[in-house]
């Protein structure tokens, strides 16, 4: 049994932006929680005095942070000591979620490394913490970018190259009747552009006689593999060093397919065995992708779903996946109008669609840690944000960015939980994927245990305001029911929790302490802060 999606009158037709500003302080937090890994109380206040379309283009001219590169390498971890080894890796991945000042685009870089996967975890290379960090610095360069040219980035990264098998690809050889390796090409199609099935731009599928119909066969992926043949880490300063896995890949000539390739109904024709023979077909491959039908929806549905919604409407969809193909001067792939119609929509920013049974999404685990350490302005004591892998279920978040057990990411955008509510009406709920009674225990006593310091001593978030109020349990629980749930949780669950954290004494500075560690284990704990609405 399925469920349509409604268009409602609200929302369908035509792009609109109904709801321009934040009428109250729990609009701007409900804004916040979908275009910020998270927010403080203050700049929840700030965004409150803004037009959502304000505050998004002052987000778009803030400059990059330190990259992740830069800061490896500032910190020693290019040394020979490190060689053949991921120290550092997390620490500068934590650093950049967690402090740097432009709030959007770390919260699109860490959607874009869920679409683009790319994981440490058994990454075969000399520095493996630099090939993941470039990765990452990529993907965060383009952010604010041309879809296109993201595709060209990730194509010539050495991470991708190395996690994909595509570095090193040689060409077939008929006497052996050895071909080139598929996995990117398969890939690059399946999960990067155009996915399985042919769509609509509003994100359904195409039927024919009922079923769907495949956007490529087995012939387009072996066509579109030799393209990516030829093509090697750029050691011209040495193997051994960290540059190799920071520059774009280069390519050795002999080992370039150079005969016309077919994939899609496109021929690419022969060229030559040389670096521009090469990127001509990798820029015609691409471009064959970028302008196919399905590269909009299939993108742009996956961003809302990061971003805002498990299950948009098909006329969101369309709506987003417009923007994707024209940004209003006639560019298609413009990163900034996509993710300004993702968020400016009056599907994202109704607050009556919002409490639709279809609409909102399970916050991840990673997310749901951000929201924590963002709201109250978590630093590292060392400097050198000593966090670590939390991949681990048992005492960690199950779930820790550049670990995925593959390149399909912790989670599928098209599952659905089966034997719950959401199964029976054939919903999507990707982040379920990574949930049950193990994961949720394990999340819970770590982020108890974090929130008290137990545990990732080096982490400290600031809770001055917190135990400020702490003696006034309906006011410690007002706040952090903002900066966290959006103001989400409901009169009867803030009295069920008043109820627990009254029974924490207050009467000096440890008690009060201890009521703000319950009351945000206790949020941080709740459905109706886990489910974002």
């Amino acid at each position: 049994m399925g469920v349509t999606i409604p268009d409602s009158p609200i929302v369908a037709g035509a792009a609109t932006t109904t709801y321009t500003t934040p009428a109250n302080n729990k609009d701007a937090a409900r804004f916040l929680s979908q275009a910020s890994p998270g927010a403080t109380k203050a700049q929840i206040t700030a965004m409150q005095a803004m037009s959502y379309s304000a505050w998004i283009d002052a987000q778009f001219a803030l400059p990059r942070s330190q990259t992740n590169v830069d800061w490896l390498s500032s910190q020693g971890y290019g040394s020979t000591a490190y060689l053949g080894h991921a120290d550092g890796l997390d620490n500068t991945v934590w650093r950049k979620f967690i402090s740097s000042p432009d709030l959007l685009r770390q919260r699109i870089t860490l959607a874009l490394c869920e679409i683009f996967v790319v994981s440490i975890d058994g990454l075969n290379a000399y520095y493996p913490q630099f090939s993941v960090g470039y990765f990452l610095d990529v993907l965060e360069g383009n952010a604010f970018g041309n879809y296109r040219t993201l595709l060209y980035d990730v194509s010539r990264s050495a991470a991708m190259g190395t996690y994909l098998t595509y570095v090193g690809n040689q060409l077939g050889d008929p006497a052996t009747g050895s071909e080139p390796d598929e996995n990117y090409a398969r890939e690059i199609m399946q999960l990067f552009t155009i996915g399985l099935y042919k769509l609509n731009n509003d994100g359904t599928q195409v039927l024919v006689n009922g079923a769907p119909v495949e956007t490529y066969s087995q012939a387009d992926v072996s066509g579109l593999a030799r393209v990516f043949t030829g093509w090697f880490n750029d050691t011209s300063s040495g193997t051994e060093t960290p540059v190799a896995f920071t520059r774009p890949m280069v390519q050795v000539n002999s080992l370039f397919e150079e005969g016309a390739k077919t994939f899609l109904g496109t021929t690419i024709p022969a060229g030559p065995k040389t670096l521009a023979g090469a990127l001509d077909s990798l820029n015609r491959a691409l471009d064959t992708l970028f302008n196919h039908p399905n590269m909009p929806p299939f993108v742009c549905r996956q961003l809302i779903q990061r971003l805002v919604t498990s299950n948009p409407s098909p006329a969101y969809v369309n709506r987003v996946a417009n923007a994707f193909i024209n940004n209003g001067s006639g560019v298609r792939g413009d990163m900034k109008a996509v993710i300004r119609q993702i968020l400016l929509d009056d599907e994202a920013r109704n607050p009556f669609i919002s409490t639709t049974i279809a609409f909102g999404k399970l916050r991840e685990p990673v997310v749901r840690f951000l929201n924590w350490a963002r709201g109250w302005a978590a630093t590292s004591a060392s400097g050198a944000w000593n966090i670590g892998d939390l991949s681990s279920a048992a005492d960690g978040l199950g779930q820790s960015p550049m670990h995925s057990p593959s390149v399909f990411n912790f989670f599928r955008p098209g599952y659905v939980p089966t034997n719950s509510d959401l199964g029976k009406y054939n919903l999507n709920g990707p982040e379920f994927q990574i949930t049950n009674e193990s994961t949720v225990s394990g999340y819970v006593n770590f982020m108890q245990r974090a929130v008290s310091g137990q545990i990732l001593t080096d982490l400290k978030p600031n809770y001055g305001t917190l135990t400020a109020i702490a003696a006034n349990s309906g006011a410690l629980l007002d706040e952090i029911n903002l900066v966290l749930a959006g103001g989400e949780l409901s009169a009867a669950t803030l009295a069920t929790l008043k109820a627990a954290v009254d029974t924490i004494s207050a009467d000096n500075d440890t008690g009060k302490l201890n009521r703000v560690y319950a009351a945000l284990t206790l949020v941080l704990a709740s459905p109706e802060y886990i489910v974002q609405k």
